[in-house]
């Protein structure tokens, strides 16, 4: 009901902006060129469907609620920031559009290029994005950064500028945006006085000090402290996929997290198996010698923010971090679930693709807690292998370049299947169909493939659907279904987990590239099917009404 309300929503806004105003500014257009461009800007539009991001927040202290009004205006920073990453002046580029559909869509991209079809521009006058975003000058060259010779300019916190001679200098963020990151560290400084829970407090103050020092570290391995909070803030540069030159910088973002206590407390126990789960990877000894810090925090969270990176495009229902490699080591990471978001994304895209393409007889496999799990664990194996090369290469991020995200979200799902596996088999999930994870995981492939080439996480599963059709994990049905074979789908499991395994431990930037540029492609039987599910109606991906007002804040 909600997918067709907002689809009649904007059909109506849509056919308003063709009698009023003409579309996306093309003034002396056919009134046929305008219908062509609105029918596919509405196509794009219903690709999202809009779901409101709330919770309970009954049970929180009357200063935890005085605190996230100022949690709110510190995440707006971090928005306003990543727009200055993606596209430069948000306000400059915003008032060029006219059509109302169009600045919408821009909106959900946080620019003119379409996360969802591969970063493709959808605003005339656009080229190409640059591979760099704004973390480069665009006139530079690949040659020209590798004989630039400085230490910090593969830092995740540092941008790259011409300086007055022409000559490329580095600029740490807390310089380059010097006055946002000073505000934001102010109200986190702020919402430290009303946070209650002590440990949560002093991420608060350390997160703050990093926005202006970019020194990460002492507030990452603080926040892994954080246990017995209610409210809970991802703050800062992040992830790295914004950045697809090189894969070296870090955006900014935000979420705005409430513990749902209940889930948290099924899922904790799952932390005491991590270091034999380690140990039972499906790969050699050399490339699982290092021993992550196992103190993990396994928990289940309602989002109640997105902002910057997160919130473009494609929305994360999971989070593993730190991401930084001497804190995985020193103590381990942070698994949180975005139960809300999860749940919604389940409902009004997973179960409709499952209805349209998997097996009818199969279709009973397809559950929300195996969803949940098979998600969970992904955020695990985030955590597993090893973070450095074997042959004294580096870390494996920086050794695969600009392949690493789409081969570390590659380790991750398939790392979560062969994981729920070895955990069923040691008896903890004595009460769970192993196959209701192994068909939720078959309709998850087509559900991510959908996010695109752009997306590391559509590359990922384009990977693991073409190398699983080799294997005959599945077979497809003369009806267009599609059927898992619960025994090959687990030995493919094991040897795509170990090949991945291999080639971040060996820094193989070759072997990367070409698993990406080999099977991350859509052949035309995947398309067609794919095709079906937009001809349904189903929605690709959620956009957020979201907001202080939805959790009953002014």
């Amino acid at each position: 009901m909600k997918n067709k309300c907002f689809q009649i929503i904007w059909g109506i806004a849509a056919i308003l902006s063709v009698m009023v105003s003409g579309c996306g500014g093309r003034q002396g257009d056919s009134t046929g060129r305008q219908e062509e461009q609105l029918s596919d800007i509405q196509m794009k539009l219903n690709q999202y469907v809009e779901v409101t991001l709330t919770t309970d927040i009954s049970h929180l202290s009357a200063q935890e609620k005085e605190m996230l009004p100022l949690l709110f205006k510190a995440a707006d920073i971090m928005d306003h920031l990543f727009w200055k990453q993606d596209v430069g002046d948000k306000d400059a580029f915003l008032a060029g559009i006219k059509d109302p559909d169009v600045r919408r869509y821009a909106l959900i991209n946080y620019g003119p290029w379409d996360h969802l079809d591969g970063l493709k521009p959808f605003i005339d006058g656009y080229g190409e994005k640059p591979k760099g975003a704004e973390f480069y000058p665009h006139d530079m060259t690949v040659e020209e950064f590798e004989a630039f010779d400085h230490p910090d300019k593969t830092s995740l916190y540092t941008v790259i500028r011409r300086g007055d001679d022409g000559a490329l200098q580095v600029v740490w963020y807390h310089e380059a945006y010097r006055d946002e990151l000073q505000k934001a560290a102010g109200l986190l400084r702020e919402a430290a006085a009303l946070a209650g829970d002590p440990e949560f407090a002093e991420y608060l103050k350390l997160r703050a000090e990093a926005l202006v020092t970019s020194n990460y570290q002492p507030s990452d391995l603080a926040w892994l402290d954080v246990r017995n909070n209610n409210v809970d803030l991802v703050i800062g540069p992040i992830e790295n996929y914004t950045d697809q030159l090189f894969g070296y910088k870090a955006a900014f973002e935000s979420f705005i997290l409430i513990k749902d206590k209940a889930w948290s407390e099924r899922l904790n126990r799952f932390a005491q198996f991590l270091p034999q789960l380690q140990k039972d990877l499906p790969v050699s000894a050399e490339y699982k010698t290092e021993t992550p810090g196992f103190d993990a925090d396994l928990n289940a969270y309602d989002a109640i923010y997105y902002a910057g990176d997160c919130n473009a495009g494609s929305k994360t229902i999971a989070i593993n971090l730190p991401n930084d490699e001497e804190v995985h080591l020193k103590k381990g990471s942070r698994k949180l679930q975005l139960k809300n978001a999860m749940k919604a994304k389940f409902d009004q895209i997973l179960v409709p693709i499952a209805q349209t393409l998997i097996a009818e007889d199969q279709q009973q496999h397809i559950n929300f807690d195996a969803f949940f799990a098979n998600t969970m664990f992904h955020e695990v194996g985030h955590g597993m292998g090893i973070k450095n090369t074997i042959n004294g290469m580096g870390t494996v991020r920086k050794a695969l370049k600009e392949q690493y995200s789409a081969i570390e979200e590659g380790k991750a799902d398939i790392l979560g299947l062969f994981l729920v596996t070895r955990l069923h088999e040691m008896g903890e999930f004595k009460d769970t169909d192993l196959m209701d994870n192994y068909v939720t995981f078959m309709a998850g492939i087509f559900r991510s493939i959908r996010f695109g080439a752009a997306s590391a996480h559509g590359k990922a599963n384009m990977i693991r659907f073409n190398y699983f059709n080799e294997k005959g994990a599945f077979t497809r049905n003369e009806n267009g279904t599609y059927s898992v074979d619960f025994e090959k789908m687990k030995q493919a499991s094991e040897e795509l987990a170990r090949m991945i395994l291999e080639i971040q431990g060996n820094g193989d930037y070759e072997a990367a590239k070409a698993l990406v540029e080999g099977k991350g492609v859509i052949h035309p039987q995947l398309q067609s099917d794919l095709d079906r599910l937009a001809e349904a109606g189903i929605p690709v991906d959620i956009v957020f009404k979201q907001g202080p007002e939805m959790i009953g804040l002014k």
